[in-house]
């Protein structure tokens, strides 16, 4: 497929860039400023700024998918969801965060007492985000949120996958390595899924 990737110098998206070019996909990577990133035949970069559909949509023609996996709080869904339906691609897919899953039947873990500080500007921005992709009901979009850690790790393959509830193991670890999540990310790119859904993906 040709993927264009919003995103691509930080930490997932370095990390779907990689799962990406593994598995044979072309990518054109989007960042907002000049990447230090060499073009090769399979990947190429454009300098775009994904809050602004008019700009961003010309970057976008010719994808088979979109894939963002930009901060929320610098992101904006409606300009997004906008470009890349200006662009006539069929498919959004989002990184999403752990904050808007359920820990207990309507909590969200980001309302939980002791949800990191640091953590919750993003994590409502995320959730606001979701909820703009819920009302949207012509673009095929997907939403994988991760488990709690987060974190670089290991490519292991090895995962299970849930709906809108935080996965936990059985030591009562809600965790998965970013490694692994783009492993998730790229299965459903690849085998869709979750049609205009949310899912999660966890050990």
């Amino acid at each position: 497929m040709k993927v264009a990737l919003i995103g691509v110098t930080g930490r997932m998206g370095s990390r779907l860039l990689a799962e990406l070019l593994a598995r044979g996909h072309v990518v054109t990577g989007i960042a907002h400023t000049a990447a230090p990133i060499e073009a090769t035949r399979s990947l190429s970069i454009e300098i775009a700024d994904a809050r602004d559909a008019g700009a961003l949509a010309p970057v976008l023609v010719g994808h088979d998918a979109v894939i963002s996996a930009a901060r929320f709080v610098s992101s904006d869904a409606d300009a997004l969801i906008a470009a890349t339906k200006q662009a006539h691609v069929p498919r959004l897919l989002v990184v999403g965060g752990a904050g808007s899953l359920e820990v207990a039947p309507g909590q969200a873990l980001v309302d939980s007492p002791g949800f990191p500080q640091a953590y919750r500007e993003e994590a409502q921005a995320g959730r606001a985000f979701l909820a703009v992709l819920r009302a949207e009901k012509t673009l095929d979009w997907t939403f994988l949120s991760p488990s709690a850690d987060f974190a670089p790790g290991f490519r292991t393959g090895h995962f299970r996958l849930g709906t809108d509830a935080l996965l936990v193991d059985a030591h009562g670890r809600s965790w998965i390595s970013m490694e692994d999540f783009a492993v998730a990310f790229v299965d459903e790119l690849e085998r869709p899924q979750h049609h205009r859904a949310r899912f999660t993906a966890g050990y």
